[in-house]
């Protein structure tokens, strides 16, 4: 009913979190393409990994809105609490109903959409959960990829020391795609595919040599599987709901992912060998950093205006499917490892440790792809984090007028209070009053006195 069944079947099999290893991968995380920069190229999360991985639909409205109906859920004056245990054998469907709505409120706020307050989860999953029946119409696959997209963003800031978020799904998704790094003795799966590591608690003294003895030579190939969800073993125990076509045809869909505030981007032509096809050289990326900083504080009103544009990308999702060929030895083609060998980020060490990455041999595979081809996509327009530069661009200048407003308010001052029949020069205001610093602005303190006037 809730389309979250599978999630919860995986909430008793989740495994602990290897912090080197995430740590790892988010310092090559970019927050402008949203992907992992590698020596090979880039990759990243998408929504065929939410739904292979957690078993979350895909297609489905978007999740947002407004808690505008808040005195529905307030009995007195207050919120109408209630302590929830073991459902009791025997209870009736309105008390079932019930341990089930505070279930999906604990399992949303603190397995998919956790945040850095820990033990709370937030009220704006009443609505939904007081509507059970419309909860498995929500797109929750697209709505916990966006969250994960914000959260190594955000933690992608030097400032920020913490990182919240769905993790368990970051480290499934690493032990899948590399297998250098994959824990031994898990060979057996089963459904969700995240369900695999069930168990898997490594000890401090097996986190940080993992991640060490992986070098990073600026070889452009690190075992990196770019299809493992074609093998036969998978296919076998995947869920046919997740096969459906409606599903299938959003994976490669470039579009908005939303979750209440935010606002992130599917920018699946970035990997397209992820999705069987050649890697040509990459378009710029879209910039939507203004949008980052939206996070939802002081108020849910202002979600389905100002956001709107970004909604209607959602509902034309269908219109944004990309279209290209699918091979048999997907990967970037050599066109792509050329220009990605001078201008890629591909290590992080230092250029002295490692050598001129310049000089490393593009592989003879890579050739025999063929060059690769950029779908055809409409590119909506960039969003860029103006509001620095802006404000320091007003500050002290002519364009806004502050450092000469004040003499004109001075000279309209003296002039309203000299001796009657007095005449005002109208050409004396402004610059024109002082020619020899007119080209020098805020060289005037609006603290000086005019006593010459």
């Amino acid at each position: 009913m809730a389309g979250l069944y599978h999630l919860a079947r995986l909430n008793d099999r989740w495994f602990r979190l290897d912090e080197a290893l995430v740590s790892a991968f988010i310092e090559r995380w970019r927050p402008e393409t949203h992907t992992f920069h590698m020596p090979f190229g880039e990759c990243t999360i998408t929504l065929q990994d939410m739904a292979y991985q957690l078993g979350l639909p895909v297609d489905g409205r978007y999740v947002s809105g407004c808690l505008s109906e808040f005195h529905i859920y307030i009995q007195g004056g207050r919120p109408a609490w209630e302590t929830f245990g073991e459902c009791p054998e025997g209870a009736d469907d309105e008390t079932v109903r019930r341990y089930a709505r505070a279930y999906i409120m604990i399992l949303l706020g603190t397995q998919r959409f956790a945040d850095k307050s820990g033990n709370c989860i937030h009220i704006r999953w009443l609505p939904y959960v007081a509507r059970l029946e419309e909860m498995g119409t929500y797109s929750w696959g697209s709505a916990a990829l966006a969250w994960l997209y914000r959260c190594m963003c955000r933690v992608a800031n030097r400032h920020v020391v913490k990182l919240a978020g769905p993790l368990q799904l970051l480290q499934s998704w690493i032990f899948w795609r590399f297998p250098r790094f994959r824990p031994e003795r898990y060979e057996t799966f089963g459904w969700p595919l995240a369900s695999r590591w069930a168990g898997y608690n490594p000890s401090g003294s097996e986190k940080g040599p993992r991640v060490q003895i992986c070098p990073d030579n600026g070889e452009f190939f690190v075992q990196f599987i770019w299809m493992p969800y074609s093998s036969p073993d998978v296919l076998q125990v995947v869920h046919p709901e997740v096969l459906e076509p409606r599903h299938m045809a959003l994976w490669r869909s470039v579009t908005s992912l939303i979750y209440f505030a935010v606002i992130e981007w599917h920018q699946i032509d970035r990997v397209l060998p992820q999705f069987g096809g050649v890697q040509p050289c990459l378009n710029p990326a879209l910039n939507i950093d203004f949008l980052i900083s939206k996070d939802g504080r002081g108020g849910d009103r202002w979600f389905p205006y100002h956001l709107q544009k970004w909604h209607l990308y959602w509902d034309d999702r269908a219109e944004t499917v990309l279209r290209f060929d699918v091979v048999a030895d997907p990967g970037p083609s050599h066109e792509f490892l050329e220009w990605w060998s001078q201008y890629g980020k591909r290590f992080l060490s230092p250029d002295m440790q490692l050598g001129d990455p310049r000089a490393v041999p593009i592989p003879v595979e890579a050739s025999q792809r063929g060059p690769g081809r950029v779908p055809d996509m409409d590119r909506p327009e960039d969003v860029p984090d103006r509001r620095r530069v802006e404000r320091r661009s007003r500050v002290g200048t002519r364009r806004s007028q502050r450092d000469w407003n004040w003499l004109e308010h001075a000279m309209d001052d003296h002039h309203d209070a000299g001796p009657a029949g007095c005449c005002r020069s109208s050409h004396l205001t402004g610059p024109h009053l002082y020619p020899e610093i007119a080209d020098q602005p805020g060289t005037l303190s609006d603290q000086q006195s005019l006593p010459h006037l």
